[in-house]
């Protein structure tokens, strides 16, 4: 079973594909490295909630939406 830094980081890497950004795109607009952010996308690391704010105000959706792992 998945956790939920797994889950989250598969989320994120969804959304952000579905936007059409790379890694590098989405890294540089939140001001992460780019090894930062893919250890979030890989469940590795949890963001930080300054983080996780600045990843929702940058997609433009709440951050509850970032923890719906049963979308469609």
């Amino acid at each position: 079973m998945a956790t939920l830094k797994q889950k989250f980081g598969k989320r994120l890497r969804e959304i952000r594909a579905q936007r059409r950004m790379t890694q590098e795109q989405f890294a540089e607009a939140l001001g992460l490295s780019v090894d930062f952010l893919s250890l979030i996308e890989r469940g590795r690391n949890a963001p930080s909630f300054e983080t996780l704010d600045k990843i929702a105000k940058r997609l433009r959706m709440p951050a509850s939406d970032l923890f719906n792992f049963d979308h469609n």
